[in-house]
């Protein structure tokens, strides 16, 4: 049996569902924040909002598919958990990373291009 395809299969099935819901949970969520840091902007801030998701989306799935690259040759079921496992956690980390930043620019950057 070849644990590789069933841990590519697995492993884009999880981090794309993680992916998507987070993404809705900013995106929802994200709204209301972007809206505060430019008032009487609502259309402005829904597409700055729509953008960001997409970028969003882009980055972490095309970045999960990238890294099907550098799986080793997986042997057995046990080599199999630890691999998908260790490779969704560093994908939690990269958008836990993500969200900071992005709030991080929204905060420091944006109003001062607004003023």
């Amino acid at each position: 049996m070849n644990f590789n395809i069933l841990g590519y299969f697995i492993f884009l099935l999880i981090t794309t569902y993680i992916i998507i819901i987070v993404g809705k949970i900013c995106y929802r969520n994200g709204n209301i924040f972007v809206l505060e840091l430019i008032p009487d902007h609502e259309e402005l801030c829904q597409q700055i909002n729509k953008m960001l998701l997409i970028a969003y989306y882009l980055i972490n799935i095309g970045y999960c598919a990238m890294t099907l690259i550098s799986w080793s040759t997986i042997t057995n079921f046990t080599e199999l958990i630890a691999v998908i496992s260790s490779k969704t956690a560093l994908i939690v980390g990269i958008l836990a990373v993500l969200h900071y930043l992005n709030i991080f620019i929204l905060t420091n950057y944006v109003q001062k291009l607004i003023k």
